[in-house]
């Protein structure tokens, strides 16, 4: 067949494809429609539509490293294309990278000047970075920041004669108070503010007790159950503990981070997370995931919850705390537990993880960002991550890491899975993620996995997910964020 003739073929294959790709992006299937829109793009690449539409399928996985290159790619192709600049300033707005995402929308304004949602949008990045260089400038240096939780006295806060709900009696917190307390969440009463900040103030001490990286013990003949991202899906959290019991000393539990966020319900979950540690520290174990930091909670809803149903007060308080969480455990001197994965470099080793000063925000790369970053990549090497923070690591280091540590198993979160869970890197690497048809959409299983001592084989519980009150997730995320989803 002619050049020109076999072209032609090839850019009319490319629209069969996109349309297909668009299907079966408008059914939630964004992987799908990625490998169908990456068909596409093989088959023309030079085609801006099939670049932009691909992007948007990256950011509805939160894969924004791999939307701003999509994006960027459309632009090369089209320089005229606003879309181009649209998905790459949403990217950039998804990661919190303000000022970038509003070079874009000015683009994007300046191609479509008359355009009404481009000037909004436009306005709403605008608030955003001025709002964000008013809190810069008027910020103290790290040196002379004092701790929120000092200047709080929650007995001198009075409870109120007409308050109906969960109340705790002296110092401790029983098991009789955490399931009053639910009962409460479940019927979307608020728990008072003095008992909110008895536990958190509890919690706080005991996780600044504990090292980076924690290690557990299960005796022989007992059980463990690690859970994955819960993402403020309180009803689903509670689905997990119908299923597999309470947290308990016999019934013990790692949540393995990102409690919080694009779930609307994430102060329900924290604090009932929180409870359950104060009950029995060794009934329940909690990590820190990428969502358990400012820069996250600003954008993904848990601030804009805690502020509309506690206080400002709060807000800081949460974030002092989160900066209290390990980054990882290692269960019977052979699983290693962390919510996101790898490291850019061979030879990392235990101690090294647990030498890390964990106490602040986390950084923008080094090994505690990776922890909660990273994520696995089915070839070997090391390569760019999908999200644009972290890298994606092969079964190659993975098999390293284990080795150089004596370990048998990688067990991380950080990504949804339409089963719940995937087990990767020949076996070596399980992936758990316990948030159901994620933000009322992926349609996707939640998973937890069950260990057994003294063997530790993994078996693997399914859910599905329950009913809950009729409010959306991202309710009370930024205003600018839910315009450009």
């Amino acid at each position: 067949m002619p050049i020109m003739e076999t072209e032609k073929s090839n850019i009319s294959r490319a629209e069969e494809v996109k349309v297909l790709a668009n299907e079966a992006f408008k059914a939630h299937k964004y992987a799908q429609a990625i490998d169908l829109y990456t068909q596409a793009i093989e088959l023309n690449n030079q085609n801006a539509v099939y670049w932009a539409n691909r992007a948007f399928a990256h950011i509805k996985l939160e894969e924004y490293g791999s939307a701003i290159q999509d994006a960027s790619n459309a632009i090369n192709v089209d320089p005229k294309y606003s879309k181009g600049y649209y998905r790459r300033g949403a990217a950039y707005l998804s990661m919190g990278k303000f000022k970038e995402a509003l070079k874009d929308f000015q683009q994007v304004k300046k191609i479509r000047p008359n355009d009404p949602d481009a000037t909004r949008k436009l306005k709403e990045c605008e608030k955003a970075v001025m709002k964000l260089k008013f809190e810069e400038a008027i910020a103290a240096p790290q040196s002379q920041r004092r701790s929120v939780a000092d200047s709080i006295d929650y007995h001198s806060i009075d409870v109120e004669p007409e308050y109906s709900g969960a109340r705790i009696d002296g110092d401790v917190v029983t098991l009789d108070f955490v399931k009053k307390m639910i009962d409460d969440f479940k019927h979307e009463k608020c728990l008072h503010k003095r008992y909110a900040y008895q536990i958190v103030l509890q919690i706080r001490e005991i996780l600044r007790a504990l090292p980076s990286l924690v290690d557990i013990s299960v005796p022989d003949g007992n059980h463990f159950t690690v859970c994955g991202d819960v993402h403020g899906q309180f009803y689903d959290l509670l689905n997990i503990f119908e299923l597999n019991g309470l947290p308990s000393d016999d019934n013990p539990y790692l949540f393995n981070g990102d409690f919080v966020d694009r779930g609307s319900f994430s102060l329900e979950v924290i604090l009932t997370l929180f409870a359950f540690k104060c009950m029995s520290p060794s009934a329940i174990y909690l990590a820190r995931g990428n969502h358990e930091s400012k820069s996250m909670n600003k954008i993904y809803g848990f601030e804009g919850e805690v502020r509309s149903k506690l206080s400002e007060t709060f807000v800081e308080l949460f974030a002092e705390v989160f900066c209290c969480l390990p980054l990882a455990h290692v269960i019977n001197e052979k699983i290693f537990v962390i919510h996101g994965g790898l490291f850019s470099v061979d030879g990392v080793k235990l101690s090294d993880i647990r030498a890390i000063d964990r106490f602040c925000e986390p950084p923008e790369e080094g090994l505690m960002c990776e922890l909660l970053w990273s994520d696995p990549q089915p070839h070997p090497g090391r390569g760019p991550s999908k999200r644009g923070v972290g890298l994606s690591f092969g079964a190659d280091v993975t098999k390293r890491f284990l080795q150089e540590n004596n370990l048998d198993l990688v067990v991380r979160s950080h990504e949804v899975k339409d089963e719940g869970y995937e087990v990767e890197h020949d076996g070596k690497l399980i992936t758990v993620f316990s948030a159901p048809n994620y933000c009322d959409q992926m349609g996707n299983k939640g998973a937890f996995i069950r260990f057994e001592a003294p063997d530790l084989k993994p078996n693997i519980a399914t859910f599905s997910a329950v009913p809950h009150p009729e409010v959306m997730p991202m309710a009370y995320a930024n205003n600018f964020l839910r315009l450009f989803s």
